[in-house]
């Protein structure tokens, strides 16, 4: 039977991974590092010896100081009843007070070096020691064997066993990324509901076919049969920024975002982005175009010591940063953008490019739109970064993440679960919905994300498949944080749990996400006649999430503060205030047309209803908090003025 990695653990106050873990004795003189090893590396997915000489980088995470008096504060700074909320710390306070010693850190470094290893980057907040060897210098170090495992359809570098350290270094290592791939599992949450090869640039092009409506409700499809009885709406061609500020609120409220910094963290960078994104802007909202002092990119180098990262699809990266861009931008057209590209998703950089935000306090707001099939990460990876996203919380940052795009994940793993990282307690997890904005600009009706498909053949609809959906679910990772409690029910809370034990329940909030009623998004992509800049529908709550943190920067510059964390505000304000808006069930649909070869219409149509709020899963909209949408979405004004 599937058992998360992390099953065990559990939360010390909220974020903080508890320490009742033994480090058990592996050797004389050494102690593991408690589950630090995959459980699916064993004997029945190997498939090959890992080669001795292959090179591979890694990070030994180091564990800060008083975690729990970090913890602690980061509950302060962010609770609206604290004497000290928002009084947050500068990098260099976090440091001074939490981070490593020196002597910790030389420690490491010795320890790494006498092993054979080159020491690569410190960053400023000591969170890590990197290091590159080979596979064999590896083994010896941490006393494993490194082979290939079969994993969901990759084949990915893990150890045999847990990894060991020096019993006089263990109190010290926090836990070690790179050495096992499992983070290479993580994927862009994006889509475009096709059911067709969806990547871009350099990867193939993706066009919308006609009839489809600029705004909900706009034509209607009598073409076609009826389907339960009714001639539906056509989806629409793809949301502009301009429709999604009006439908949440955030337009003419005398605040852009102006003052704010969003970064976004992706893998890898597209080359086309600044000259897509701007084109776009353009063409689709000429009011406010990207400027180039608006726009910087970090994108770390690639490193070429790394095993061939076949397993990464970079073509997917490029889109998925393009929706990012594009969506924050649009959301919050004064705000600053800034994109921190990983070398890679190998050993996954998405650590590496998160701490460099956080480290140096590069932005104030963090959009992070990919995530893990459920929670099967080893736990010194969990805790690697629980450990980073509480510093976020302590220096004021918000860090937002995409709840997924797999519904409860029954479909892919058999049982339902949250996808990790948004299931982690000190970010905010950001759900996705289904809208319609009328011709107006108003909201006519927001529901949840869970869709199914009909398709139309012969004249007859066949039956409704579930395709994708909002993410959402009982973590088994992590307990319920102080800010759920009196608010998530109990009866979700206590989902996969055992006696009275109660989860941290996700998404947190929402925004639209159903690529059904989606986002118009510009690219570079590559069409038959050649690569050439088009545009498409698309979705997914890597479309929330921007959405969210382009809202959310709007607040920022409204209110003239950075609200850093906001979780505990949120979930005080949904049980006192107007201020966000309840998302219930609505029994809609649209008809939707596709070509079939994804660009043009040589090899035919595709004829199809998407159900809107699909009931076939564990998970279900309903009034008040739910595990599809969350709290609700923000309700404009009103959410400006108390968030």
């Amino acid at each position: 039977m599937r058992r998360s990695s992390t099953l065990l653990l559990s939360l010390a106050v909220v974020g903080g991974l508890t320490g009742a873990l033994p480090a058990t004795a592996s050797a004389q003189g050494r102690q593991d590092i408690p589950q630090s090893h995959p459980l699916w590396a064993n004997a029945q997915a190997k498939v090959a010896d890992t080669a001795p000489a292959a090179k591979l980088s890694f990070r030994v995470y180091l564990n800060q100081r008083d975690n729990a008096g970090a913890e602690a504060l980061a509950q302060a700074v962010s609770d609206p009843d604290s004497k000290t909320y928002r009084q947050y710390l500068s990098p260099d306070q976090v440091r001074d007070r939490f981070a490593a010693t020196d002597a910790t850190v030389n420690a490491v470094k010795a320890w790494l070096t006498g092993n054979g290893f080159s020491i690569g980057e410190i960053p400023s907040n000591k969170a890590y020691v990197e290091a590159t060897g080979t596979a064999a210098q590896t083994e010896n170090a941490f006393a494993v064997d490194l082979g290939k495992y079969r994993v969901k359809g990759q084949t990915l570098r893990a150890a045999d066993k847990n990894l060991s350290v020096p019993a006089n270094l263990a109190g010290d290592v926090l836990g070690v990324v790179g050495v096992d791939q499992a983070t290479n599992l993580f994927k862009p949450d994006h889509a475009t509901g096709s059911g067709t090869p969806s990547d871009v640039a350099p990867g193939p092009g993706f066009r919308n076919a006609p009839p489809c409506s600029a705004y909900y409700g706009e034509k209607i499809d009598t073409t076609d049969p009826a389907y339960n009885g009714k001639h539906l709406p056509y989806a629409p061609c793809g949301y502009t920024p301009a429709q999604l500020r009006s439908a949440y609120g955030v337009d003419n409220v005398g605040a852009d975002g102006k003052g704010t910094t969003i970064a976004i963290v992706d893998a890898f960078a597209s080359p086309t982005i600044y000259s897509d994104a701007s084109t776009y802007a353009k063409k689709n909202d000429p009011q406010h175009p990207l400027k180039p002092s608006q726009f910087k990119q970090h994108v770390f180098p690639a490193n070429p010591v790394l095993e061939p990262p076949d397993q990464c699809d970079a073509a997917g990266w490029y889109g998925e940063e393009t929706l990012d861009v594009e969506a924050a931008h649009g959301l919050a057209p004064g705000a600053d953008i800034l994109y921190v590209g990983g070398e890679s998703c190998e050993d996954n950089a998405l650590d590496v490019a998160l701490n460099y935000v956080v480290a140096g306090h590069k932005a104030d707001i963090v959009s992070n739109s990919y995530g893990d099939t459920g929670e099967d990460i080893p736990a010194d990876e969990v805790k690697v970064f629980n450990q980073i996203s509480l510093q976020a919380v302590l220096e004021g940052i918000g860090v937002y993440f995409s709840s997924g795009d797999n519904g409860d994940e029954v479909a892919r793993l058999g049982t339902p679960s949250p996808d990790f990282s948004a299931s982690a307690p000190w970010i905010t997890a950001v759900g996705g919905t289904s809208i319609a904005i009328g011709k107006d600009g108003k909201r006519i009706f927001e529901t949840g994300w869970e869709t199914s498909k009909s398709t139309l053949t012969n004249g007859v609809y066949g039956p409704a498949n579930y395709t994708s959906g909002s993410g959402g679910g009982t973590s088994r990772l992590f307990e319920q944080p102080f800010y759920q409690k009196g608010v998530v029910p109990d009866a979700l809370a206590k989902k996969n749990q055992t006696g009275n034990k109660k989860g941290r329940v996700v998404p947190d909030i929402s925004a639209v996400g159903d690529p059904n009623t989606g986002f118009l998004v510009g690219q570079t992509q590559t069409f038959p006649e050649g690569a050439h800049y088009d545009q498409y529908r698309i979705g997914g709550t890597s479309l929330a999430s921007p959405v969210f943190a382009g809202i959310m920067a709007v607040a920022d510059s409204f209110d003239h503060f950075h609200h850093g964390f906001i979780n505990p505000v949120i979930y005080k304000l949904t049980s006192r205030t107007p201020a966000i808006t309840d998302v219930k069930h609505v029994d809609a649909a649209v008809a939707r047309v596709d070509y079939a070869n994804s660009v043009d219409a040589s090899d035919g149509l595709l004829r199809s209803v998407r159900t809107l709020d699909y009931q076939g899963l564990t998970i279900h909209t309903t009034p008040g908090y739910d595990d599809v949408t969350g709290l609700g979405t923000p309700n404009g004004l009103l959410f400006l003025l108390l968030v």
